[in-house]
């Protein structure tokens, strides 16, 4: 054994073989990448509530999935200890809009596919998943659903049914309570042109004690 084997350290051959101009390239693809979905998640967003933090976090998750599959490429060895130790990582935040579950897995692959080195298919991929986001995420329905939610009295009951009717292109009972003060009946409507003079009509109606008309996005559990 010579004096530099005693030195000789496989920690410092391997950041030898590490390629810094690789590096650079696959993060800042990553980078782009990640900006572009950040980009269309907010334009597309039409939830509740928007959340910048998860916007970002889309950004830094296609980075360091990137810097995982770099390091996982280089080395089979560390690919099965990094498996291993992925596989106890639970995340438990709860996604509200399903739609998030979608860029999460984009933000993923994109990651997987620019450490792969596969950068052409990383780009066009994030450019056709981008467009068809755009094209269905923003297109607004023509017959926008809203929920009627009436109470009354029994005997006005039939009133309000044909004061709707008469007033609206479609009505669907979704639900009817029936108590000692009276009855509440929720409603699935669609609208004749967006006219809504009609709640003032059924709430003039006798026996009737509140109308309210509200807008939902259709994601209804029934």
């Amino acid at each position: 054994m010579t004096f530099q084997d005693i030195f000789k350290s496989s920690f410092l051959e391997k950041a030898e073989s590490f390629s810094a101009l690789d590096f650079m390239i696959a993060m800042g693809f990553a980078f782009v990448i990640g900006l572009f979905i950040f980009l269309v998640y907010k334009r597309t967003f039409n939830g509740v509530m928007y959340s910048a933090g998860f916007g970002v976090s889309l950004i830094a998750l296609t980075l360091i999935t990137t810097l995982v599959i770099l390091a996982v490429t280089s080395n089979i060895v560390l690919s099965l200890g990094m498996v291993g130790a992925l596989s106890i990582v639970r995340f438990r935040t709860a996604i509200k809009e399903p739609l998030d579950i979608a860029y999460l897995f984009w933000a993923i692959a994109s990651g997987i596919v620019l450490g792969a080195g596969l950068l052409p298919l990383a780009v066009l991929g994030s450019l056709f998943i981008g467009v068809v986001l755009f094209i269905f995420v923003n297109r607004r329905p023509t017959d926008h659903p809203y929920i009627m939610i009436v109470s009354c009295n029994g005997k006005s009951e039939n009133a309000v049914l044909s004061t709707l009717k008469g007033n609206v292109k479609k009505q669907v009972l979704k639900s009817k309570t029936v108590s000692a003060e009276g009855m509440e009946m929720t409603m699935e409507v669609r609208l004749k042109g967006g006219d809504t003079g009609f709640v003032n009509e059924i709430a003039d109606l006798a026996g009737v004690k509140s109308a309210v008309l509200v807008s939902y996005n259709g994601d209804y559990m029934s």
